[in-house]
């Protein structure tokens, strides 16, 4: 019977599935009950939470950030990381916005436009980790300062408002009764784990994240799936930079900054493994919930600024801890049935 590698595992073919669904539910379950946990806080802290404004705005934007927080789950899933994205959404939003304003070309235009760049942005990060061999930490930061040098570029470094309602509806409109965020949230999100989960290239990314070189050695394409992996996140980077700018009507050169960091955060709070080929993009979703209500609660109960980002911290902290120490449980188990 033929064999492959899958998330760090030697499994049949017909055990792969198997294997798969385990993973997934034993990642995502403690990202949900952290979900919970952080909702209930809410609630009991501040009467202010339960709003109709608050709640609302509160859904929209932990959309936007879901969709940046997939992205950066599709590429810490093949055991890299990517820390431009914050910076790839002010380039883009400024491109966006120069292209609307003083270029004066259609909306589609300036969307086709951005697209093309984020993904050409994610490629580049990517051939500089497989082909030029940098390692991503240091690849993605270099690029993160010439994104946002870029960006300072455009309009001498200053936003460019005014975009005008024809651009507000790509955030405020509605489809079906929901509004566009929450839609495109819940096609990426389906697309993204129908990928990973029905189509080979998608289960490789988890052999490749899981260990690179046995999947090589099964004659798995690493550097070309580590390549895809980035210039998915380039593309749903452009979506979510697309969204930010809609949302204020206007393009800055510091929209993304930290947002990096919200994503990553998100991805690991829900469970996607820094060590590559462990997790599923649901429980980023579930990430980026806890990761915005935690902020949200934090406003609204007027916790200064310092302390919300040591807070923050902590919860990367203990999402890492909680990361290592899973996988130190899935590793001697691992080392048990081999040598049963």
């Amino acid at each position: 019977m033929k064999s492959n590698y899958f998330s760090g595992y030697r499994l049949t073919e017909t055990g792969k599935r198997v294997e798969l669904k385990r993973i997934l539910r034993a990642t995502w379950g403690p990202a949900a009950i952290a979900t919970l946990t952080v909702f209930v806080l809410g609630t009991v802290t501040t009467s202010r939470f339960f709003s109709p404004g608050n709640f609302r705005n509160l859904v929209l934007q932990l959309a936007v950030v879901a969709i940046l927080a997939l992205g950066s789950s599709l590429v810490i899933l093949t055991g890299e990381i990517d820390l431009s994205s914050g910076a790839l959404v002010s380039l883009l939003s400024m491109i966006l916005a120069t292209i609307i304003m003083p270029v004066g070309l259609p909306l589609l235009a300036g969307i086709f436009v951005v697209v093309l760049a984020g993904v050409f942005c994610g490629l580049l990060n990517g051939v500089l980790v497989t082909y030029l061999r940098v390692p991503s930490f240091v690849a993605t930061l270099g690029t993160l300062g010439i994104f946002q040098g870029t960006a300072l570029l455009f309009n001498g470094g200053s936003p460019i408002s005014g975009l005008g309602e024809n651009v507000q509806s790509l955030f405020y409109g509605r489809v079906l009764g929901v509004q566009y965020p929450l839609f495109y949230m819940a096609v990426v999100l389906i697309s993204l784990r129908f990928f990973l989960i029905k189509t080979v290239t998608g289960r490789s990314i988890y052999a490749v994240g899981g260990n690179r070189t046995a999947a090589s050695l099964t004659g798995l394409k690493s550097n070309q799936i580590r390549l895809i992996a980035f210039g998915v996140s380039g593309l749903l980077t452009a979506i979510a930079s697309i969204l930010f700018t809609a949302r204020l009507a206007a393009g800055s050169p510091n929209l993304g900054n930290g947002l990096e960091l919200s994503a990553i955060a998100a991805a690991v709070v829900g469970g996607i493994s820094l060590a590559g080929g462990r997790g599923d993009v649901l429980g980023a979703v579930f990430g980026t919930i806890t990761i915005v209500f935690v902020q949200n609660i934090l406003n609204l109960n007027a916790v200064p600024p310092t302390w919300q980002s040591i807070t923050q911290g902590l919860i990367i902290i203990a999402a890492v801890s909680v990361d290592s120490w899973r996988g130190n449980i899935v590793f001697s188990r691992k080392s048990r049935v081999r040598s049963e």
